[in-house]
């Protein structure tokens, strides 16, 4: 598999990207819940923008939920989630007036929506992928067409980009009909699609990777998950790049940790996350119990903070109430769905991050960012974590189970040197290798490849 290079700094790269791209990059919104691949090509877009780039950001289904300025901002919503729905369920549905089809599509409504729904769950969700994956011979068929209509009106693109292997079946026609190269990128979605019922999961994943053929380049966000991905597309390793992701460091670039393992305030531990099981909130939460029980680290708190939907609230509470069980509910504090300075002053109050995620992680944004903060994290021996705290030297990884994490987390916090000298590498590496600046222009590296030699289209 080819490998974009951390730095891209060779002259050939700078060369190649002197002249401005025009540039469609499209996102699934995921309503009211926070999303990385969100925040990460929100990141890149408005990266891209600023080194002179046109980028045009367009949303999908859901309106985007950031925590820094939206770059889709005035850019209609397509495939309206309400719409994509009723076309999947009802015939009568997709014979709809089109000023009706409309209403539905309206961002205020689509904003209400997100923000009122619960935790969707892949079970329900097979026949939909599938329609998805099959594009002009969907049922949203439609939708396609008002998107390729809309982006006829506007400067046509060098290169228009998937943010991830779901939205393939709009390759195809946005290739013919636009004349334009199709770039993906794979970010995750492993999990979702092995969750489907059997009915659907064979034949979503078969969908998959003959619909792949239609794009002419994938980019993977780490080494780990771009092998994973090949095997499962049946994808040759010329049409598969690593294209590491990076963060906004607006706020991170100056800040320190305010809480350190030697302080004289107590330790604490952090996560920031989705608050939910696959992140494994219970499992640090089972951890931390451990280690106030050993009593071996002298007054440790924890902070649990990051995204909490509709659908999360009942597992939230169940954490509460395991928390208070166990008499240390009042050593934890829980911040919900916060704004991006209170994000980056909580990542400073901690002394040690985890997220024991039990997903396939493709890359794992949060740990950047504790990174970029100055934080030392102890990550799982799964997914892209080895990858990423090799190339940043920013934590340290641990194999098992809750146990294990409290050995781990014991050994670092009772090594306050150490932790020292790990939170001083993850934020040097975060801010040279992992900034959006950097993601830009690896990921301008990335579109010129597939301008150059574009696949011929379906």
């Amino acid at each position: 598999m080819g490998q974009t290079n951390l730095a891209s700094t060779d002259a050939s790269i700078i060369e190649r990207q002197s002249f401005a791209m025009n540039i469609v990059h499209i996102t699934a919104g995921a309503g009211g819940m926070f999303c990385g691949i969100c925040l990460r090509d929100n990141a890149l877009v408005g990266a891209l923008r600023k080194l002179g780039h046109h980028a045009t950001m367009i949303p999908l289904y859901l309106p985007l939920t950031l925590d820094e300025e939206d770059q889709s901002a005035g850019t209609p919503i397509f495939f309206s989630g309400i719409n994509v729905y009723l076309e999947q369920k009802s015939a009568l549905f997709r014979e709809a007036p089109d000023w009706f089809r409309h209403l539905l599509a309206a961002r205020p409504l689509l904003k209400w929506v997100g923000a009122k729904a619960a935790k969707t769950r892949p079970e329900d969700l097979g026949d939909l992928t599938l329609s998805m994956l099959r594009g002009e011979d969907g049922f949203q068929s439609r939708e396609l067409d008002e998107l390729i209509t809309w982006l006829r009106t506007q400067s046509k693109p060098d290169v228009v980009c998937l943010s991830n292997a779901l939205l393939v079946g709009l390759a195809r026609k946005i290739k013919t009909e636009l004349g334009t190269p199709v770039v993906c990128m794979l970010q995750g979605e492993v999990d979702y699609l092995d969750a489907l019922l059997p009915e659907y999961r064979t034949q979503c994943w078969k969908t998959l990777s003959e619909r792949a053929k239609d794009v002419d380049l994938f980019g993977a966000a780490s080494r780990y998950f771009g092998d994973l991905m090949s095997k499962r597309m049946n994808l040759t390793a010329d049409r598969l790049k690593v294209v590491y992701s990076g963060i906004n460091l607006d706020g991170f670039s100056d800040s320190q940790p305010i809480c350190s393992a030697t302080g004289t305030s107590a330790p604490v531990l952090g996560y920031f996350a989705r608050m939910c099981p696959e992140k494994g909130l219970d499992t640090l939460v089972d951890a931390y119990i451990q280690l106030r029980q050993r009593d071996r680290i002298q007054g440790l708190h924890l902070r649990i903070g990051g995204g909490c939907g509709a659908g999360d609230e009942e597992f939230v509470n169940a954490m509460r109430q395991r928390l208070s069980e166990s008499g240390y509910l009042k050593e934890v504090e829980f911040f919900p769905n916060l704004d991006r300075p209170a994000k980056v002053k909580f990542l400073q109050s901690l002394s040690i991050f985890s997220v024991p995620a039990r997903c396939t992680e493709a890359f794992g944004l949060y740990a950047i960012e504790a990174m970029a903060a100055g934080v030392p994290v102890v990550q799982p021996c799964t997914g892209a974590f080895p990858e990423i705290i090799e190339a940043t030297g920013g934590g340290i990884t641990y194999e098992g189970d809750s146990n294990a994490l409290a050995v781990a987390l014991e050994q670092l916090l009772s090594d306050p040197e150490r932790a020292r000298a790990l939170g001083r590498a993850g934020k040097r590496a975060a801010l040279e290798k992992f900034s959006a600046e950097a993601m830009s222009r690896s990921v301008l590296d990335f579109y010129q490849e597939a301008v150059s030699s574009p696949a011929p289209a379906a």
